[in-house]
């Protein structure tokens, strides 16, 4: 499933923070859990903001795993501690970014052997990106996104993924980074048959 919103992983339990006001990467692994659907989730938070917010609520919940590569030099200045935080110097480029995540990706997976995986796929991680500082291409993104989703569903497990953040004053553009989960979630489901 892919969502056109979402992502608001600054949130914390008591008060909003960084555009957002209620944490619906959380909520929806809390709901999940908490309905009995799945025993384990992972958050894969691949937006270049570290997802603090959903760190801090979910620290207590050994059922859900948190995974967070973003760039260290950014909002917020203080992180919080994700089961697994992946923390990249500014100007991070594309074949760095996808090594760095498919090893923190796989290693999630193998560890934690999640029943769902919400996906926060922000495109501020993107070269031209406003609020960004990473120099991800939109064949960086495009490889991304056929990363985790090619990933998960080889492994047979559900993904929900978000749109997560993006910056930019040419709004055609950003639309465009951000088709590209859609774009290539279509392609994946329409080739494994789902």
């Amino acid at each position: 499933a892919v969502n056109t919103a979402g992502g608001t992983h600054h949130a914390h339990r008591a008060h909003g923070s960084g555009f957002c006001i209620l944490n619906d990467l959380a909520i929806t692994a809390k709901r999940v859990l908490a309905r009995g659907a799945v025993e384990r989730v992972l958050i894969v938070d691949l937006d270049v903001h570290q997802g603090d917010g959903t760190a801090s609520i979910c620290a207590d919940d050994p059922r859900i795993f948190t995974l967070s590569v973003h760039c260290e030099d950014n909002f917020p200045t203080k992180k919080a501690i994700s089961s697994r935080d992946v923390a990249l110097p500014k100007g991070t480029g594309d074949d760095e970014y996808l090594k760095l995540t498919e090893a923190a990706l796989r290693e999630s997976l193998e560890e934690h052997k999640p029943g769902l995986v919400l996906y926060d796929a922000g495109v501020d991680v993107h070269e031209l990106d406003s609020l960004g500082g990473l120099q991800i291409t939109d064949e960086g993104l495009i490889r991304r996104e056929a990363l985790v989703l090619d990933t998960c569903v080889g492994m047979g497990i559900p993904v929900a993924a978000y749109v997560g953040g993006g910056y930019d004053k040419d709004l055609d553009a950003l639309v465009r980074r951000h088709c590209i989960l859609h774009h290539v979630a279509r392609e994946i489901f329409e080739s494994s048959k789902l």
